[in-house]
């Protein structure tokens, strides 16, 4: 027992509902969310994605009028990701000027010009073998896919998207990118690096969403999810090259390498609460195990409490619609 009882009584203040609000540490706003969306081309209609209950691949004809349903829900910022139908060993699509990234941010800043686009910068939905670059016996070339991050993201760039978000795990991705979007007059488009990236199982929905062909895994750029000192030396590197925001994902596995990082820079730091964490949730919540409303606002205030500034997740508009 504390020496400091009975004259120290913490539940003092936690007596009534309006006490537990004024004393409350960590708060999220509806501004801090980020809602990442699956957009595929060639469909007609909305595509339920069955791992994860209530999210839909949206048909690109739709797009418009999604991100103006978000805007008015107060969606501020959306991640964009494209379900592609021209796949090829390169991912050549993304860097096409007409190609479906392109069309993407354009549709989006089109429908809603003061709603920030983050714009994905991989291969993984746009190669015929759904690793994140170019292949070469077997591997994945660091180098090579470098230059082709960089030519996705110009294009990116023109077509308005205000953050590049590269997601490939390359080591120089950033610097390439950077110079790439420098050297091409868009030294005012900010970076927002996946900069601790780790080889989750978490991402298992994601394949379903993204439409990925991916056989095998993708351990060998991606981290190690039991690499804690190694976690936060990514981050510091990509801080290093010139990314404006950094990124954990997944988020809330990860809590202590948020909290790390947070303490090791001052840049903005965002976490993905990734598909499976989703998942779970919704699972859960539909066994009648958990209560949803309560789990996912403790998930996203446990990832804000950790040092994350901004996340990315799949409950953006739940809250947004209904106030979780």
């Amino acid at each position: 027992m504390s020496s400091q009882f009975p004259a120290s009584r913490p539940r003092r203040l936690r007596r009534s509902e309006t006490l537990r609000s004024v004393f409350q540490e960590t708060e999220f706003r509806l501004e801090d969310l980020v809602l990442p969306i699956f957009v595929e081309e060639g469909i007609d209609d909305f595509v339920p994605i069955t791992s994860m209950p209530g999210v839909n691949r949206i048909p690109e004809s739709r797009l418009a009028g999604e991100i103006e349903r978000y805007a008015h829900a107060g969606i501020r910022s959306v991640m964009l990701f494209g379900v592609s139908h021209h796949l090829d060993e390169t991912g050549s699509d993304t860097w096409n000027d007409n190609g479906l990234v392109a069309r993407l941010v354009r549709t989006t800043k089109q429908a809603v010009p003061g709603m920030i686009v983050m714009s994905d910068t991989c291969f993984c939905e746009y190669t015929s073998h759904g690793h994140c670059g170019i292949l070469h016996n077997g591997e994945v070339d660091n180098d090579a896919t470098l230059v082709n991050l960089g030519k996705q993201a110009v294009v990116a760039a023109q077509a308005g998207a205000d953050f590049i978000s590269p997601s490939a795990a390359m080591d120089g991705q950033v610097q390439a990118i950077r110079s790439a979007l420098d050297g091409a007059g868009f030294n005012g488009t900010s970076i927002m690096a996946y900069s601790t990236k780790f080889a989750s199982a978490l991402y298992g929905p994601f394949r379903e969403a993204g439409g990925t062909a991916l056989k095998g895994d993708r351990k060998a750029y991606q981290m190690n999810p039991m690499n804690r000192r190694e976690a936060v030396r990514e981050s510091l590197l990509d801080e290093a090259e010139g990314a404006d925001v950094l990124m954990v994902k997944p988020a809330g596995a990860y809590l202590d390498v948020i909290r790390d990082i947070r303490e090791a820079s001052r840049l903005p730091l965002a976490a993905y609460q990734v598909s499976g964490e989703y998942a779970m949730i919704k699972f859960g919540a539909l066994a009648g195990a958990v209560d949803e409303a309560r789990v996912v606002r403790e998930s996203l205030g446990a990832i804000k409490r950790a040092g994350a500034d901004l996340i990315l997740t799949y409950f953006a508009m739940d809250i947004a619609r209904d106030g979780l």
